[in-house]
């Protein structure tokens, strides 16, 4: 498939692909620093307005799975125009919201289109691009995934010192109607459609297990019976998804090609990356607007530092990658977290914003390391036809493991009576998941080790 594809194509199908997924999941995270903001004007709790975030990234996770069967039962052009549309319809819901409900199915219609569009932009870079560009174009798409969402927070600070909140969704509107245009005139047919079922019983128990999951998390601090039954109850169901996925002909998610080492592996080291970004990237925010008392303006330039930095290293990532492999990139990754987390752990009202600035740019560094590396070998095995699954499971499981890490530090934060122990004590947990990184990475280099033995 990829020798049919001109040069010039390739750029101009990148182009739309990356600045729609860019803009998209931008979108995700800035309501991190409005979430106050929305919080005191429409007068509902922290645990409420969170979901605006959470929400995002577990409906995210949610519909991603169908987005590798969309991707073969119609056209690219057919789901990318669909996905886009969509995703317009949920900006303009948002920019007319005026109670939280309506807000909040705003946001989960953009969430919808949102994820079903990342993981197509992942599969249509794969499979346009041949194999020895694969670590530089995952570079790149790492970028978009990882930035957007860091930048997402400083933008929106900066919208909400001279706007309202209803600007985080118009200044997002005509950027996305106008790609929607260049999509409609530019974006050619390249992937050939089957005919193929989508299995709604699984999508269904995919939706309620994974919501009863997460919303037990919350449910904890408040009542811990009914929050045992919904995580007990949601992890039943998504069993058996899980295990309906092995009998279908064409499951939602191939759940086959966790048999590839490389892929189940380097999966859960991007998962446990991705929760430490989100949590990290959530609880900054909140405790400098908590806890310092500074402006969404100011917590927002106080992560900008780190969302650049971490655009620049993830470009540096995937050349590295390309060059000797994931081994350097990972582990320096995963020490540089480990050693920012200390000024993290000790910060209060005194601490200077110019400290918390430069170690999160220090985390999102490490961060980025992991994340290109660990995504690019984690495709190493797969076949072009499996690339949409794998692209499917590995942002579904991320998103939703997200959603758990940002709802968990919200939780975490809130359960002492001070602001400034709670995030202390969310930052502890968050960051030791880079323990269980370098844990996993050094098991995959001993099964790699074995593989080439034998």
């Amino acid at each position: 498939m990829q020798k049919t594809i001109s040069k010039q194509t390739r750029i101009i199908v990148a182009a739309i692909l990356l600045t729609a997924t860019f803009f998209s999941l931008a979108s995700q995270t800035m309501m991190v620093t409005a979430l106050p903001v929305i919080q005191h004007l429409m007068h509902v709790t922290l645990d409420t307005a969170q979901w605006l975030t959470t929400g995002y990234t577990l409906v995210i996770g949610i519909v991603t799975p169908l987005s590798s069967n969309l991707y073969e039962k119609f056209t690219n052009r057919t789901v990318f125009l669909g996905i886009i549309g969509t995703f317009i319809i949920g900006t303009t819901m948002g920019c007319g919201a005026h109670q939280f409900w309506l807000l909040l199915l705003a946001r989960l219609v953009q969430a919808s289109a949102s994820g079903i569009l990342m993981t197509y932009t992942m599969t249509a870079l794969i499979s346009i691009y041949p194999s020895e560009k694969r670590g530089t174009i995952m570079g790149i798409s790492s970028l978009i995934i990882s930035t957007a969402p860091a930048i997402g927070p400083t933008v929106a600070g900066l919208i909400l010192q001279v706007l309202s909140w209803r600007w985080l969704f118009i200044i997002v509107l005509p950027v996305m109607v106008i790609v929607w245009v260049i999509g409609f005139v530019k974006l050619p047919n390249f992937s050939p459609t089957q005919n193929i079922k989508i299995d709604i019983l699984s999508v269904g128990l995919a939706l309620v297990g994974a919501s009863m999951a997460l919303t037990s998390i919350t449910t904890f601090t408040t009542n811990a019976h009914q929050a045992w039954f919904l995580l007990i109850g949601g992890g039943i169901l998504l069993s058996i998804f899980a295990i309906r996925q092995f009998k279908l002909t064409n499951p939602v998610l191939q759940l086959r090609i966790f048999k590839y080492h490389s892929f189940s592996i380097m999966t859960a080291i991007c998962i446990l990356a991705f929760m430490i970004l989100l949590g990290t990237e959530q609880l900054i925010p909140v405790f400098t607007e908590g806890v310092t008392g500074t402006s969404s303006f100011v917590a927002g330039l106080v992560i900008l530092p780190g969302a650049l930095v971490n655009a620049t290293v993830a470009v540096f990532a995937g050349r590295w990658y390309d060059h000797s492999g994931p081994r350097y990139p990972v582990l320096l990754g995963a020490t540089l977290i480990l050693v920012a987390t200390l000024p993290l752990i000790g910060m209060n009202k005194y601490t200077p914003l110019w400290l918390i600035t430069i170690d999160y740019a220090i985390r999102l560094a490490g961060n980025s390391l992991i994340f290109s590396p660990a995504m690019s070998e984690a495709f190493r095995d797969l076949t072009l036809e499996e690339n949409s699954h794998g692209t499917a499971l590995n942002n579904t499981l991320r998103q939703v493991a997200g959603a758990i890490a940002v709802t968990l530090c919200i939780v975490l934060a809130g359960i002492p009576h001070s602001l400034t122990v709670g995030t202390h004590l969310a930052v502890t947990i968050i960051s030791s998941l880079a323990v269980g990184i370098i844990v996993l990475f050094l098991w995959y280099l001993l099964q790699e080790k074995k593989a080439q033995s034998n």
